[in-house]
């Protein structure tokens, strides 16, 4: 059989086969994103299932707006469901996403971490546990309303980003392995947010018009730190404010409260009767010694980060990358930046920035991109211009 004949007979999803032969599970949070993507494939003739987690004790906040995975989302879901007419099942994640994501997220701040629950979610009860699911459904693939573009590439699938540059979720994506994207779907990575809402319009979908999910879904307002007092007695604790020096400048309410680059709130004007002569930023935190480290703009500034966990995306064996020019995301909101990436051992690697950043902080994400394709990411880990205080 030639090339362009097995290409032909594959469906729009890139599978060999019809759509009515063609099992696709849709991840379905209740949000406009996810029900258009079971729309799009039900029109289109596929055997789809719709699958929503429940994560967390949804009954509590189920009036609370902009929520995810909320009690309300799981009712939207299932009446998407019943208004497109595909099989739907709610499957109960709770324990798993309180061990996987919100322990995880509690334990990272008591590190001193500024973490990204959404992306372990995704590494974790989302990109492993119900893609096993799905494969147990007898699904050839597992869709969700991410907007990211899933491209084959020569080697075999690529991660891009989304065509939508204010919808792009390809920075919380990056722990996505090969195996993983061979089996996922983006049907709206090639779609604008307002593609989407209109579809959802024809569509008739009872979430036509819902707001889009605000904040950590399991964190009611974006109280943070309340919950991880909840979950971790004492991870408020007070202790010292200290510059680059190790003098003692004032007292904090729990390292909690606290992220690196972060200016107000540190309650340190007029210290010693006089104003402070340049503005302080928090540099560091130091857990063990349960300090808040702060100092000038310029202490912020910082061009080699150390990353852990490293995913790899791009071609090749990741340990014989060395000196690889490509740009790099430091947080989800900010703008790609050129550097250069060596991978060391264990998974980890060096990045170095042409030009320094400030405020960069452990426990968020460093992705990889050439162009509009995602080459992976790890997690950072420190940077080598952290003051160290005696």
């Amino acid at each position: 059989m030639t090339a362009a004949i097995a290409s032909a007979e594959r469906n729009s999803l890139g599978l060999p086969g019809a759509p009515a032969d063609t099992r696709v599970v849709v991840a379905m949070s209740g949000g406009v994103d996810s029900s258009v993507t079971a729309a799009l494939l039900k029109e289109q003739g596929y055997d789809v299932v719709g699958i929503t987690l429940q994560l967390y004790d949804h009954g509590a906040i189920v009036e609370r707006k902009g929520a995810c995975c909320a009690g309300q989302d799981i009712h939207d879901a299932r009446r998407v469901a019943e208004e497109i007419g595909i099989p739907h099942y709610v499957l109960d994640y709770e324990n798993r996403f309180h061990d996987a994501v919100i322990g995880e997220f509690a334990d990272s701040y008591l590190r001193g971490e500024t973490p990204i629950p959404c992306v372990r979610c995704n590494q974790t009860v989302k990109f492993r546990d119900l893609l096993a699911v799905a494969r147990d459904l007898g699904a050839q693939a597992l869709a969700t309303g991410h907007y990211v573009r899933r491209v084959e590439g020569p080697r075999g699938a690529e991660l891009h980003r989304g065509v939508d540059p204010g919808k792009d979720q390809s920075y919380f994506l990056f722990a996505t392995t090969p195996e993983q994207l061979d089996f996922l779907r983006f049907p709206l990575g090639g779609m604008e947010k307002t593609e989407t809402r209109a579809l959802a319009e024809r569509f008739a979908l009872a979430v036509a018009q819902k707001a889009e999910s605000q904040d950590i879904c399991f964190v009611p307002n974006g109280d943070y730190a309340s919950v991880i007092q909840r979950l971790r007695p004492g991870a408020a604790d007070p202790g010292d404010i200290v510059d680059t020096e190790g003098k003692v400048l004032g007292r904090h309410r729990g390292i909690i409260h606290y992220t690196i680059g972060q200016r107000r709130g540190l309650g340190l004007g007029g210290r010693d009767g006089n104003e402070a002569t340049e503005p302080l930023y928090v540099v560091r935190l130091d857990p063990e010694a349960n300090r808040v480290i702060v100092g000038p703009r310029s202490a912020l500034l910082t061009r080699r980060i150390l990353l852990k966990e490293v995913n790899w995306l791009g071609d090749g064996d990741f340990g014989a990358v060395a000196d690889l020019a490509l740009s790099v995301r430091l947080r989800n909101t900010a703008p790609l930046v050129a550097a250069r990436l060596t991978a060391q051992e264990g998974g980890r690697a060096t990045v170095t920035l042409d030009v320094p950043e400030a405020g960069v902080s452990p426990g968020q994400a460093c992705v990889f991109y050439d162009g509009s394709r995602v080459l992976g990411g790890g997690w950072i880990a420190g940077t080598e211009s952290m003051h160290q205080v005696g």
